[in-house]
């Protein structure tokens, strides 16, 4: 069976290796020519453990292609999958400039029946808009050929993408026809022979599915780290606090880790397009307006407890920022806290060396020769007079402590992932800041 992926970023190539995988031939389609090329030779654009190696495994077996032209991409393929991506407009509301014209290419040059598949995360009614862009350029052709729609979205975290998707919690298909069901039935039957399952419904409610899932994780983070700041402001502990409410059922142990707020492609973009869309229907969504500004105040939390310890002056201190990504196991930096705070140091007069085991380039991207970066965590320790701890790599958790002491300027971190023990560090002399523990500030401090 053959399948055609339009977008060759973080969703579309992980899509696709793993579709090849279980035995289907992919094309995988993408406008940047020097993306295809880099592709064809096993050279990938992002860091995601595994893909690599699942990219040249299956290129080498010859079920993974890639291209630059979809109208060539079309020939005996009846499924067609829409990775591209839906970048946020100014207001919030999803782009779907590039999801459209896929739609448009799909219409302009399909030859025989096709089932058009919107992995993208994309609004509720998108898939009535790409039908009607299809159906409009069938019209322009004078050609009547039978076509479905259908929304798949995807549930992949970021560090683990490949693994979620050959071991799916649940496959979520939105269809309106009996044809597109069967099809997607026997795309995904190799997922579901270990009891995956796939969970079949009306297109509408597969598109309000994804937003709603990361709508309600982003929630749950931002409730933990509004606890965790009261924690402070009333003496309590929040990973006490956190491991009493995990443990019962209703609630979970997963995304009540308090920490410096989400960032990320998805739950930023996502909260504000579902505020959007909200709105453009006549609803507020008081929850997750509160979410959102919750989460914005959290990435400067790190940075306010540092001017607080310093009396309100950075001017000429030098930080070390450990990890740059959003989260460990990847180089994605999009709305990560670290661009929170190095801005707002920057901006204080500070000086700033950081260490991410895999984001350094990306950081280079955004943030140019404005810091200093360097290639092992205690270079950074070098003359600082602190230290931030962002992104909880595994090689954060164990560091030598009488190194880090002896390296600061002044012996005081700012653990913005509370990997750390507080008792543990106060014995060794060291001021300690996490988030929801240590000692007790003011509701202005925390603020």
């Amino acid at each position: 069976m053959k399948i055609t992926i339009v977008g060759t970023g973080y969703v579309g190539l992980v899509t696709g290796a793993c579709f090849a995988k279980v035995g289907l031939d992919v094309t995988c389609v993408d406008v940047d020519k020097k993306k295809i090329e880099n592709l064809k030779k096993g050279i990938i654009p992002i860091y995601e453990p595994g893909l690599e190696e699942l990219v040249n495994d299956n290129i080498n077996k010859g079920r993974l292609h890639f291209s630059t032209e979809l109208s060539k991409s079309l020939d005996d393929v009846e499924v067609v999958f829409s990775a591209v991506g839906t970048p946020p407009g100014e207001d919030g509301s999803a782009d779907l400039k590039y999801v459209l014209e896929v739609a448009r290419e799909v219409g302009r040059h399909a030859k025989d029946y096709v089932l058009m598949v919107t992995k993208s995360t994309v609004p509720v009614g998108t898939a009535e808009k790409v039908r009607k862009v299809i159906k409009e350029e069938f019209d322009k052709r004078g050609v009547d050929i039978p076509f479905d729609v259908a929304s798949n979205p995807e549930f992949l975290k970021e560090g683990s993408a490949v693994n979620d998707f050959l071991k799916p919690d649940r496959i979520v298909v939105g269809t309106d026809s009996e044809r597109a069901e069967m099809l997607m039935k026997k795309l995904y039957k190799p997922f579901t022979l270990n009891g995956h399952p796939v969970i079949f419904m009306d297109i509408v409610s597969a598109e309000m599915t994804k937003y709603a899932a990361n709508a309600m994780l982003a929630t749950k983070i931002s409730f933990i780290n509004d606890i965790a700041n009261l924690c402070e402001v009333v003496g309590a502990n929040v990973n006490d606090v956190r491991r009493g409410i995990g443990s019962d059922k209703r609630i979970g142990p997963y995304f009540i880790y308090p920490g410096t707020g989400y960032g990320g492609s998805c739950f930023p973009k996502d909260v504000k397009a579902l505020i959007k869309t909200a709105e453009e229907h006549g609803y507020d969504m008081e929850v997750l307006k509160a979410v959102e500004n919750v989460n914005q105040r959290q990435k400067s939390i790190l940075f306010a407890k540092a001017k607080t310890f310093f009396k309100g002056d950075l001017k000429g201190k030098t930080f070390a920022v450990w990890g740059l990504s959003f989260k460990p196991n990847t180089d994605d930096m999009r709305e990560a806290p670290s661009l929170v705070i190095i801005d707002k140091l920057l901006k204080e007069g500070a000086r700033v060396k950081a260490y991410d085991p895999v984001a350094i380039d990306e950081a280079k991207k955004i943030l140019g020769d404005s810091i200093e970066y360097v290639k092992d965590p205690y270079d950074a320790l070098v003359d600082a007079d602190g230290l931030f701890v962002v992104t909880e790599w595994s090689e954060f958790r164990l560091p030598s402590f009488k190194v880090i002491k002896k390296l600061l300027n002044t012996p005081v971190i700012f653990d913005g992932r509370n990997i750390y023990d507080t008792e543990e560090l106060k014995k060794m002399g060291f001021k300690y800041f996490g988030i929801g523990v240590g000692d007790k500030l003011t509701a202005q401090e925390v603020q």
